[in-house]
């Protein structure tokens, strides 16, 4: 087998064989990891053969002017159709206002710049294509508050962790509308929420938020059903279910029992729904509606967790890849036959999708009627379980067979695995980016915003075969352009700005092109230093990017001052005692650092109150004044809480994504020190926007 060959093969389609590391060393992908990767991608490469047949194919596809389905271009400049088309070729642009076109390709076959903004139908000759003309940018902050020059700020909170009389267990719709009026009355302008994608209802022990089973659909236990149905037709449904000291229990509990929960709340929801179809209520239009609306997306997924709940049932494998061959295919003749048999299943987790979809319009209604110039931003994760419905769904555009991730870095010296999987390039080409585009919608249907966890992943991703170690992974390249442009399409048509998790790798001009596009990119206090632990000053703070204490993934600010994180990797044997000291000695120069550079403001340390509020205080008061457009203030940090919401690298041993916020959530922005913390915040960022505007 010609090594040379195979990187031959690995460069065409799309893989780096050669990429610098967090360290800035360069690196070199093993053979073996190559083969197995390009398997993934479906190019097999195990012998001399298959390469040259691989190659052979990828060259064939590559080379043919075949017109793909949907081209993308910026508004107001010329779009290259040399490829396709001979110069001077006359087109005709049907615009999605109802209204024609007809322009003439230049000599050098350039389709003129001057379609407006959307999405348009082309005919040139006998071939016909979409064309996406993108924004200059996204719907920006400073679009959302009419300002020149924005100094907003916001809250984050993992919605499973409010708390409410009457939750089950977890926080709910309901939940979130409190904080969002309570918070709105406070001058927040944004509240950033964990993601709501759909999980998967028959495995209630898988949990994480950021391993959905779909990113098109949402999780439907987060529904508060009273809010759309009327609070008697849920005290009805109680009473049927016999469910009302099992949800008391529940709401108890210290931590969330996410299997037990989980199980009580789609317990409920099944009944809500029986009695639901028993009655004639305007109510019924709007779900039909809604589910006609859906169309075929709609209608898969619910087959899909129909299908799951049968398989459970008979004690089968959920996983589709494992499920005889007629039930691996949404088209196929066996899965019409299963609809019929199953209509009123099928229909129970339609009536879901509905619920929930409902109960985040009326939040982000709330929201916005409460005064937030943004209101709900979404979180949108990297990628979705190659197990579920995303996956089944869209099998030509997700790369079921391999997981995605992060290289060894300083912070994971193992490298990251994510049990999740992405896109295919390939697969998003040749099918116009309709899975992309349906993912876009979905997630800004009911929010002000939405921040795309890693992404970094729109120009590349660490992908890994499956059940391989995370280092044995490689670099994949996406049409980086083409999806930016129809992210900010998709921005502006929802009026919704674009926040980008750009921490981590990050390739060499990606943050410029997040900056030209208006994607704010997140700084974190906690990493805005350099390695002597001397903290970015306030005014070289960017204004591309918000500004926060923290993240879901890293320790709160108390509990970083207070080196909880370095207990806890030390109690699981994370790392060694030797490590653990190491960790620590570091973690006091960077201390000192933050405290150096917080004493810089007179305001700060006037009183001489002890441990780790006045540092808390200062921080939220320093990211205020920075040049930042958005502030997010984590609520466990308003809070002073000492526990993270999830510990990289653990699956068990740290309660990941099951704790719950200390308090009532209809009172919880009222502690004293989350009232000061809030006063501290609003007054530096009126002080910010007065200095730089």
């Amino acid at each position: 087998m010609s090594e040379a060959q195979l990187e031959i093969l690995a460069g065409r389609a799309g893989l780096a064989v050669d990429w610098i590391d967090a360290n800035g060393q360069p690196q070199r992908v093993a053979q073996h990891v190559l083969e197995a990767i390009l398997a993934g991608l479906g190019l097999p490469a195990d012998s001399a053969e298959a390469i040259e047949t691989s190659l052979l194919n990828l060259q064939l596809e590559q080379q043919n002017k075949r017109l793909p389905p949907l081209l993308t271009a910026d508004v107001g400049k010329a779009l290259d159709l040399s490829r396709y088309f001979h110069s001077h070729s006359q087109s005709k642009v049907h615009l999605e206002n109802g209204e024609s076109l007809e322009i003439q390709l230049d000599a050098d076959a350039m389709l003129p710049g001057m379609i407006p903004i959307g999405y348009h139908r082309v005919q040139i000759e006998d071939q016909h294509f979409t064309l996406a003309v993108a924004p200059a940018k996204c719907f920006s902050i400073g679009d959302a508050l009419q300002q020149s020059a924005p100094r907003a700020w916001g809250l984050g909170v993992q919605l499973y962790s409010l708390r409410r009389d009457g939750d089950g267990g977890f926080g709910d719709t309901r939940a979130l509308e409190t904080l969002l009026r309570a918070a709105g009355e406070r001058g927040a302008d944004a509240l950033a929420i964990s993601p709501v994608h759909a999980m998967f209802s028959s495995a209630p022990q898988h949990y994480s938020p950021y391993s959905p089973s779909s990113r098109l659909f949402l999780n439907s236990v987060y529904a508060e059903p009273s809010s759309i149905l009327g609070g008697d037709a849920l005290d009805r449904a109680i009473e049927t279910t016999g469910l009302r000291d099992e949800l008391q229990r529940l709401q108890a509990l210290p931590l969330i029992d996410w299997p037990a929960a989980t199980r009580a709340k789609q317990t409920l929801l099944r009944q809500l729904y029986e009695d639901f179809v028993d009655e004639d209520s305007a109510l019924m239009s709007d779900f039909q509606r809604f589910r006609d609306l859906g169309g075929e997306a709609l209608e898969n997924h619910c087959r899909f967790e129909a299908l799951q709940a049968v398989s459970a049932a008979e004690q089968r494998s959920l996983d589709w890849r494992e499920w005889p061959e007629q039930l691996r295919n949404p088209d196929s003749p066996a899965l019409l036959h299963f609809a019929e048999e199953h209509a009123h299943l099928i229909a129970y987790y339609a009536f879901c999708q509905w619920l929930i979809a409902r109960c985040l319009d009326r939040a982000q209604t709330t929201a916005r009627g409460s005064g937030m110039a943004i209101g709900l931003i979404a979180d949108l994760a990297v990628g979705a379980d190659g197990a579920g419905s995303q996956a089944w769904c869209r099998q030509d555009e997700l790369l079921a067979q391999l997981t995605v991730g992060a290289p060894p870095d300083q912070l994971n010296r193992a490298g990251q695995g994510w049990g999740i999987s992405a896109f295919s390039p390939e697969g998003l080409k040749r099918n116009g980016f309709r899975a992309f585009i349906e993912m876009l919608r979905a997630n800004f249907a009911h929010a002000g915003g939405l921040r795309i966890d890693h992404v970094l992943g729109l120009q590349r991703l660490w992908v890994i075969p499956l059940g391989a170690p995370s280092n044995e992974g490689a670099y994949l390249y996406y049409p980086v352009d083409d999806l930016l442009r129809l992210v900010a399409l998709e921005s502006v048509r929802h009026q919704a700005i674009v926040l980008g998790e750009d921490l981590g790798t990050v390739p060499d001009g990606l943050r410029e092109k997040l900056s030209e596009r208006a994607i704010l990119g997140i700084r974190v206090l906690l990493f805005e230093q350099d390695f002597g632990a001397h903290f970015k000053p306030i005014l070289a703070w960017p204004d591309d990017a918000l500004a926060t204490t923290s993240t879901h993934d890293l320790p709160t600010l108390t509990g970083w001052l207070q080196g909880r994180d370095i207990d806890w990797n030390e109690d699981l044997n994370l790392i060694d005692p030797v490590t653990a000291n190491r960790w620590r000695e570091n973690r006091h120069r960077e201390c000192e650092g933050l405290d150096r550079a917080l004493r810089q403001d007179p305001q700060n340390f006037q009183e001489e109150t002890q441990g780790s509020a006045p540092t808390l205080d200062a921080s939220i008061r320093f990211l205020g004044h920075t040049r930042a457009p958005l502030v997010l203030l984590p609520i466990e940090d308003a809070l002073g809480l000492v526990e993270q919401a999830n510990l990289p690298g653990t699956v068990s041993g740290h309660p990941n994504w099951c704790r719950r916020l200390p308090g009532d959530c209809s009172a919880l922005l009222d502690a004293i020190d989350a009232t000061r913390r809030f006063e501290l915040l609003a007054c530096a960022r009126l002080q910010a926007h007065e200095r730089d505007r």
